[in-house]
């Protein structure tokens, strides 16, 4: 009997193991599975991230296209010290958990520290309870999180000339005596820099560290240089440029040239028997002026003499010996260290040149065919001591160079060659935005040819997609337009243009742009890492600047509607990916710029002042501001975000805060809708209160002006779309606007801040028959005006360029602005018709705006689940139609202009124009009634 008691306590002992082991992941029971989450990811979009930045990671994935499973209904996660996951080494396992949520999943183990490595795989489960084999194993390594993780200073050299512009060329010897595991390089610098380890570029990165708060942290880097490094004597070096950090920003100014350039190191080796070994920047580097980069800024371009070259300067075997001792510096402790939390700038295309335009006396310019943001690559015949020039513009103007639109920006490379013979030459530490080369100084014994020039495309390294096409050649062109915008002004943070003397990251232009920007490229990340920046820069008082990073001395103050990008950029993230993180982020921003518009505003009207709905077309007297009233924009603005910070509470839980705002909210909206607007929707157009404020106090009692009021276009759009208008009202607001696009010929007159309201409340109201009409159109203002002149980029205004009047005479006007791109949502949330209903795209309405204007369309919206894929084609009024539909989400298909309406799945056949819709690839087809 004690036997048998004992066996059978034996067996269920084993038993309890199994389970266990197998809930763990250990082992697992014998089973038909699943097909396993692919696309896994971490944070904002990494991959097998190294130097990560977060110490307690969000986890995403998908279920593949290839499954049976449709839904999730559950997943586990777990997380281990090593590949193999077992017991000891798991440090997070959420067993089984009940959720269809499958992106931004936080860890909740012990937070993880500087360089460790952990590894993570999930597995989920479907309706039926199946379970899925696990996913394949990735990995995180963190890179230094703070400070105190450093063991370097910052080195430079001395600069006894004070020549705090020139590059700098830095190395140092040091040797590994043992076999070498793995290594690790940490590095930054304030400039620019371009590291090397034994005469070999380490990667592909450029303008690095990018573009931060200076005074308040700057973006660490993190390199796997195992494979670069040999046991025995080995080169480190690097060179170092002004970039944003030493160079001018912005028109020159006498705070030019005062922050000396430095870069700080820290090469960590592991060796094979487990012990380590750090070589790090500081009083043993070398470092020398006496480079062949001579000069290098963002502006102003490169100059190369060949003449100093240090053939393998950054190898073991160069001669140092003349090269200076640099300078070194503690670390700053007011000023943060932090991994990089977006991928840096990177030479992303190669394009060739497509046509040699013209030679004369020496000088011969080369088209592009593209207006790019890059720098060129050259290999052509030279003359010793005979200096290459390289001049770049967007555009010609009878043949000859446009430069007026560059303002002081020089944008010019030079090249002096130090033999005859053919030369080979790629600037390094600056970018301009050209369509067109110049060059002169070439041997002029030889015939220019197209192979002389290449363009190398830089912008941060993220994926544009290729997402949208139509029968119609000119709407594809301005699809491609707005993607080439998007590249040329996400150099490493959101610039207004890529080409002048400016290049700054504009709120105002940041917020209209950021949702088109999620439908045409994979950002989410680089726009996460520009909203630290934002944070860190804004004011004590609340203040958001104009732009960001912030330059005091250019301009001071903020604006409406550029400063509430710090409600609206997070929000629309949050819209597009369901990230709860990016509002937890930015919440106390949010509150903050709140605070800021309310103590800068009387009885619920704010008085901020704005740029207005800039470069409006038709404005009286040609102002650039337009002829909305600053204040009705300032207050909507002011609504909006409150709007904004009332639901983001809510979601937060921070329920006080949301009633507090929605309560703003109402008194806002009502005052707003009183203030400008008479009984019958006419804007109020005399006697409107000018108020007036004490410097640094708050704002005294308004005061009565006669002030005409300028009915536009945007003065209806903007309360429209900021729900400002009683809902029995909306319909009367509506008519008012579609009587002034009828008095403009059903032509747009709206600046950067109406233009982006347009095709969303058209669409709302039913008339996006009208949108069409508005976007097809031809003659100006249009975006088809640009093309029809040429356009290969959005521009800053809408009438940059005419055949009649030529160039714009404005001196600002660029020809690659991101702005106008905005309409590019339209192209998925109108015309494939794709609209979330819930964040995140987890459930969506499919909703085409046909027209008989397109014979069909094809695109996709990318989502955390998968894409949302649409194709649709009208052929003698009958609809032919796809729809696929992503795993773990929900389509609500509403056709109403379609009759006859029948949908195919699997061979299986519905009818009726409204359908909910399981994931899965459906055909469609009726008879379209327009």
């Amino acid at each position: 009997m004690f036997f048998c008691q004992l066996k059978q306590a034996y067996k269920a002992f084993w038993l309890c193991i199994v389970f266990l082991t197998t809930a763990c992941g250990v082992i697992e029971p014998s089973a038909n599975k699943l097909a396993a989450p692919v696309n896994l990811k971490v944070g904002e979009g990494f991959v097998n991230p190294i130097g990560y930045y977060e110490s307690l990671p969000r986890f995403s994935w998908q279920l593949p296209e290839e499954s049976e499973q449709k839904q999730q209904q559950s997943y586990q996660i777990q997380v281990a010290s090593s590949v193999n996951f077992t017991a000891k080494s798991l440090l997070w396992d959420t067993a089984k958990i009940n959720s269809n949520s499958n992106a931004w999943i936080r860890y909740q183990g012990q937070p993880l520290t500087s360089r460790q490595q952990v590894f993570w795989r999930v597995k989920t489960w479907d309706e039926q309870n199946q379970m899925s084999s696990w996913s394949e194993v990735q990995s995180i390594e963190l890179g230094l999180l703070g400070n105190h993780d450093w063991l370097a200073k910052w080195v430079g050299h001395p600069n006894p000339d004070g020549i705090y512009n020139r590059p700098q060329y830095l190395r140092k010897i040091f040797n590994l005596d043992k076999p070498i595991a793995q290594a690790r390089l940490y590095i930054t610098a304030k400039g620019i820099f371009k590291p090397y380890l034994n005469g070999k570029a380490i990667s592909n990165d450029v303008m690095t560290p990018g573009w931060t708060p200076y005074h308040k942290r700057i973006e660490t880097l993190t390199y796997d240089i195992t494979q670069h490094l040999k046991q025995g004597e080995n080169a480190i070096g690097a060179v170092l440029a002004e970039g944003w950090h030493t160079g001018r920003i912005f028109g020159p100014t006498k705070k030019d040239y005062v922050l000396p350039m430095r870069l700080i190191a820290q090469l960590e080796v592991q060796y094979t028997d487990g012990t380590t070994n750090t070589i790090k920047t500081d009083e043993s580097w070398q470092s020398s002026v006496q480079g062949p980069v001579r000069s290098a800024g963002n502006y102003d371009g490169e100059t190369y003499d060949a003449n100093f070259e240090m053939p393998g300067w950054n190898t073991v075997n160069f001669d140092d010996s003349d090269w200076l001792a640099v300078n070194f510096e503690s670390i700053d402790t007011q000023v943060q260290l932090k991994p990089k939390r977006h991928a840096a700038a990177s030479n992303i295309l190669k394009l060739p040149a497509v046509e040699i335009v013209s030679v004369k006396d020496g000088v011969a310019i080369f088209d592009m065919g593209q207006n790019m943001v890059g720098v060129p690559e050259i290999q052509l015949p030279a003359k010793q001591g005979q200096a290459i020039k390289l001049r770049f513009s967007e555009a010609l103007e009878h043949g000859q160079f446009y430069v007026k639109n560059y303002r002081s920006a020089k944008s010019t490379d030079f090249y002096t060659p130090k033999a005859d013979g053919v030369i080979n030459y790629r600037p390094q530490f600056t970018f301009h935005g050209y369509r067109y080369v110049e060059v002169s100084g070439y041997d002029t014994n030889f015939e220019p040819e197209l192979a002389w020039l290449s363009g190398h495309v830089l912008h941060s390294n993220f994926t544009l997609y290729d997402n949208f096409k139509s029968n119609h050649s000119k709407l594809n062109k301005l699809s491609d337009n707005v993607s080439w915008g998007l590249r040329g002004n996400f150099l490493d943070v959101p610039t207004d243009c890529p080409q002048r003397d400016e290049r700054l990251g504009w709120t105002g232009d940041a917020q209209v742009f950021v949702s088109t920007s999620m439908y045409k490229a994979d950002v989410y990340a680089f726009w996460a890492a520009w909203l630290e920046s934002l944070r860190e820069d804004q004011g004590i008082d609340g203040m958001i600047p104009k732009f960001v990073p912030f330059r005091p001395f250019l301009t001071d103050g903020t604006a409406a509607a550029w400063g509430d990008a710090a409600t609206i950029v997070p929000w629309e993230l949050y819209q597009y990916t369901a990230d709860i993180n990016v509002l937890a982020e930015n919440y106390s921003m949010m509150k903050r710029w709140i605070a800021y518009t309310e103590f800068h505003s009387f009885d619920y009207i704010s008085n901020i002042g704005t740029y207005g709905d800039w470069l409006q077309p038709y404005s009286t007297n040609g102002r650039a501001k337009g002829d909305t009233h600053p204040d009705l924009i300032a207050t909507a603005y002011y609504a909006r975000s409150v709007e904004i910070a009332a639901q983001t509470a809510d979601l937060l839980g921070y329920k006080a805060d949301a009633e507090q705002y929605n309560k703003l909210f109402l008194k806002i909206k009502q005052k707003f809708r009183n203030y400008f607007f008479d009984q019958e929707l006419n804007l109020v157009s005399t006697a409107i209160k000018t108020i007036k404020r004490d410097k640094g106090k708050r704002l005294r009692k308004p005061i009565k002006s006669e002030i005409q009021l300028i009915t536009t276009q945007t003065s209806y759009l903007l309360p429209l779309a900021f729900n400002l208008f009683n809902q029995h009202e909306q319909d009367l607001a509506v008519s008012k606007l579609l009587a002034l696009l009828k008095e403009s010929d059903n032509h747009l007159k709206t600046g950067f801040l109406g233009t982006p309201m347009l095709h969303q409340i058209l669409q709302r109201y039913g008339h996006s028959d009208l949108m069409y009409e508005i976007l097809l159109k031809e003659t100006y203002p249009s975006w088809f005006y640009s093309i029809n002149h040429g356009a290969t980029t959005t521009w800053e205004r809408w009438d940059s360029y005419s055949l009649t009047d030529g160039y714009n005479k404005a001196n600002m006007n660029s020809l690659n602005h991101y702005a106008y791109g905005a309409v590019a949502q339209w192209f998925y949330n109108g015309m494939l018709g794709i609209q979330a209903l819930e964040p995140g795209f987890k459930r969506f309405e499919i909703n085409p705006q046909f027209t008989s204007k397109l014979n069909n369309l094809n695109g996709s919206v990318p989502t955390i689940n998968g894409d949302i894929k649409v194709y649709w084609q009208i052929r003698q009024g009958k609809l032919s139609m796809t729809i696929d539909v992503p795993k773990n989400t929900q389509a609500q298909l509403n056709l109403p202009s379609v009759e006859q309406v029948t949908i195919t799945q699997n061979k299986s056949v519905i009818h009726g124009n409204k359908h909910t819709l399981e994931p899965g690839l459906y055909q469609i087809s009726g008879v379209i009634r327009f």
